[in-house]
């Protein structure tokens, strides 16, 4: 396999999926936040309950920033793509 052959179980995916991606994820992390930071805690349930929105928060801070490098990654590959076809043109 070249340098420039895609990995074979590479998935087809376009920037604008990615991007649907990233606003998913930004409405699941404004909601996550919203639950961490209104209401009272007035007992050990409703706690524990704050703590795993404080997980779920932070795990899809991550993914959100997973997606958003392999959004980046994907546009830089189009890029020099792009870059090579030019070159080989000339």
């Amino acid at each position: 396999m070249s340098a420039d052959a895609p990995a074979p179980d590479a998935p087809d995916v376009s920037t604008a999926d990615y991007d649907e991606m990233l606003e998913t994820l930004d409405v699941a992390i404004d909601e996550a936040r919203r639950k961490i930071e209104n209401g009272r805690v007035r007992d050990e349930d409703k706690e524990k309950v704050r703590i795993k929105w404080v997980r779920a928060l932070a795990y899809t801070v991550n993914v959100r920033r997973q997606v958003a490098n392999d959004r980046d990654l994907e546009e830089l590959a189009e890029e020099i793509e792009e870059i090579k076809t030019r070159q080989r043109g000339i």
